[in-house]
Parts: structure tokens; C-alpha cells; sequence
């Protein structure tokens, strides 16, 4: 059997609460060997995230690993690149700089949209409001993130990146530089890992601070979403953001070798069910949320399925008397076998109706505080249910909990 391995920087506790007392989240949390933060792919949903991490942070959880995709991988650098007490300061810094117009010429959508804070859920201006925020994306980019391009990419044909893409992410990596402590990241035994996809070979890759130093580039190239901006040059290599591919990075967690009792907090910004479409957008938004949620639930289906072969292989090698197993083949099964237990508490971003299919781009300050705020409630929620946090129950292999679908 796969024996625990030792967390540099953390030890899981054993230690139980005492008889009759229900754990808390967190006492649960510090009996795993690792406490892993998964942040989906989403543009502006990503806000929702931080919200989930502050109200994780109000309960003391620290997670020991972040990964992340695209805006996730740029939240994830936020939280490893900083001093716990000053995460949350600095994704609030961060999302209130992004959510502000590159332009002055944008401005005057600000003052409109501020108008949404003021009106109930769901209506046709709120709608109306959300769209207005999503063009002005488009047409103005986004201060401290993006910037449109001028001339645009068809005035070339030279393969840079003016004749690649959109906009320019140049003051996306001054705004990583200023908010995220690099030299920490490195250095203070928190993992931090992103995915991106390699231009040439189409192939995807984790760039991994337990394995190499991550710079200001591995973040931009996990978000270079195309077209709209230009692949990311790591080591000589373009890469494209990791969405691309796999949108999340919850497998490579679990497949992560030595394996380790482990808690994952999986937020996702893409919700795999939704009503069927009555129009051209909505069929635009349901391809999107399909197409950027499937992986996840593919994802951890298989994984689910590979940990319980690992535990019965185990259950099964440990029933068959000694010699009658030939020690070629019982040291073949050997790196197969694994009783580590994975619990992975889901949370699921619910697009509301008036957001429609631009919704990953509607980087408005009031639907930045809306997705924050239901972020912060899920989580909550979801701490308020111990149970979700518990060490499951050796040979089970992975569990899941989703307050949504608990009809929480």
C-alpha cells in the first residue's frame, strides 16, 4: 500500500475532537495531508471564487496547494503570492482594479452600471446593464488587464502578437508584478500549479512550483485566452490559455504522485445543467457552459473510478496467502495500489438569467460585487454543513459534496 508521505512545512493532524462533539470545518480540515484550492476557468465569473476563499479564510482554512486556469490561475497566484493575512485585500485590490474601464471614454458606462446595485434580480434593465458592461469590455478593454489593439490584428499578417490578437495583456503582467510577491510564491512551501496549452503541439501542461520557479509568464499564459489575446512565450515555447484543453485542474490534484489524504475545495465557474434554449444566444451560452463544465465532471468521475480500482487491487492482493502471488507480477500491481482518500467539496457558480452568454466578459464593479458576494454565501453554506468536511472513510476513495445538489 501507498504509505503517507510527509508535507513539507504542514503535518495532517490525527488528533479527534472529543467523543460526542461534531468536528468543525476546520478540525476536519487539519486531519488531511493536504488542503487544495481548484479554481476553474471563467473571465469575470472569477470573482465568485473570491468570495469562496474569504469566507474559507473567516473559518481559518488555509489550503497548502492552489491551482487554477485562466482567471483562476490568476487568482491562485494572488492567494500563494501573498501573506495569508493579506489575500483577501489583495483580490479585492485586484478585481476592483480589473473592473474599471481601460479608457476615460468608457467611464460613462461605470455610472450607468452602477445603476444595476439599485434594481431587483432579473429584470430587462438589469440585462440590458450586464450587456452594456460586456461591450464596454469589448470595445474599451479593462484597466490594469487588457487593452484593444489599434490598428486591429487584420491590418497584419506577420505572426506577431498584433497580428494574433485583440487586445494587448501587457498591463495584465504589471498588475501580477505589483500584486503577487513572486519571490514568496516560490519560496514559502505553498504549491501553486497552472495549465496551459502549447500552441505548437496542441498539448497541455502544468507548470508547477514544485518543480520549477513560476514567473509573472506561466500566470499570463494560462489566461491567454484566443483570439482575443496573444499567446504567452515560457522558455521559448507559446502558449495559449489552459481552457483550451481542460478548463480545471482537478485531476491533475488527484493523480498527483506521492498520493495524499486530501481535501480539495473545487470551484467552478461553469454549471453543466441549465434550461434547454429558446434563442440563438442562449444556444451560445449553454455551448459555453457544456463545453468549459464537462471536463470537470468527466474529470472526477474517472478519477473516482481509478481510486476505488486502486482500493480493491489492495482489499484483493491483501486476500491472496503468501507465495501463490508471483513476485513479478505483485511488484508490477505494487505502484497501482493506493488507500488515500480524496473529499472534494463543489462549488458551482449558478448564472443568473439576465446574464446570457457574455457573461464571462462583463467585468462591471456591480456584477464583480454580485458574483463575490454569492461566492461568500456558497461557502458559508456549505461550512455550515461539518459534515461535508470530514475524512471520509478508508477504501471509499473520493467523495463528493455539493451543496446545491444537497438542496442546501
Amino acid at each position: 500500500m501507498t504509505r503517507r508521505a510527509p508535507v513539507a512545512g504542514r503535518r495532517a493532524s490525527n488528533a479527534r475532537p472529543a467523543r460526542g462533539a461534531t468536528p468543525t470545518p476546520l478540525e476536519s480540515a487539519r486531519r488531511y495531508e493536504t488542503v487544495a484550492l481548484v479554481l476553474q476557468g471563467g473571465g469575470a465569473l472569477g470573482a465568485y471564487q473570491c468570495g469562496v476563499y474569504e469566507a474559507l479564510h473567516e473559518a481559518g482554512i488555509r489550503p497548502s496547494w492552489f491551482a487554477g486556469t485562466s482567471i483562476g490561475a490568476i487568482n491562485a497566484a494572488i492567494l500563494a503570492g501573498n501573506a495569508p493575512e493579506r489575500r483577501v485585500e489583495r483580490l479585492r485590490e485586484f478585481w476592483q482594479t480589473i473592473c474599471a474601464p481601460a479608457g476615460a471614454v468608457g467611464w460613462p458606462l461605470v455610472a450607468l452600471a452602477g445603476i444595476a446595485e439599485w434594481l431587483p434580480p432579473s429584470t430587462p434593465l438589469n440585462a440590458w446593464l450586464n450587456a452594456l458592461g460586456a461591450w464596454g469590455a469589448l470595445a474599451h478593454g479593462q484597466q490594469g488587464f487588457f487593452t484593444p489593439r489599434l490598428p486591429p490584428p487584420f491590418a497584419f499578417s506577420d505572426g506577431s502578437a498584433a497580428a494574433t490578437s485583440f487586445y494587448d495583456t501587457a498591463p495584465l503582467k504589471a498588475t501580477l508584478e505589483r500584486l503577487v510577491d513572486f519571490d514568496r510564491l516560490n519560496a514559502d512551501g505553498v504549491r501553486l500549479s497552472v495549465g496551459a496549452t502549447h500552441v505548437a503541439t496542441g498539448n497541455f501542461r502544468y507548470f508547477d512550483s514544485a518543480r520549477e520557479r513560476i514567473r509573472p509568464e506561466h500566470i499570463l499564459a494560462s489566461g491567454a485566452l484566443p483570439p482575443a489575446f496573444p499567446a504567452v512565450a515560457v522558455d521559448g515555447e507559446l502558449y495559449w490559455d489552459g481552457g483550451l484543453v481542460s478548463n480545471t485542474p482537478l485531476e491533475y490534484v488527484l493523480e498527483s504522485q506521492p498520493r495524499r489524504d486530501t481535501l480539495v475545495l473545487q470551484v467552478d465557474l461553469w454549471s453543466a445543467r441549465g434550461p434547454l434554449p429558446k434563442t440563438v444566444l442562449d444556444v451560445l451560452e449553454r455551448q459555453k457552459d457544456i463545453q468549459y463544465s464537462s471536463r470537470t465532471r468527466q474529470g472526477t468521475d474517472q478519477v473516482a473510478a481509478r481510486q476505488r480500482l486502486r482500493n480493491a487491487l489492495g482489499l484483493l492482493l491483501e486476500r491472496v496467502p503468501a507465495g501463490r502471488l508471483p513476485d513479478g507480477l505483485r511488484a508490477e500491481l505494487e505502484p497501482w495500489l493506493c488507500d488515500r482518500v480524496f473529499n472534494i467539496v463543489h462549488l458551482i457558480y449558478r448564472a443568473k438569467s439576465y446574464e446570457e452568454q457574455y457573461k464571462d466578459y462583463a467585468f462591471g464593479a456591480a456584477t464583480m460585487r454580485e458574483h463575490w458576494a454569492l461566492g461568500r454565501d456558497d461557502m458559508r453554506r456549505s461550512l455550515d454543513r461539518p459534515d461535508y468536511f470530514t475524512l471520509p472513510e478508508r477504501g471509499l476513495g473520493v467523495v463528493t459534496h455539493d451543496i446545491h445538489r444537497a438542496g442546501g
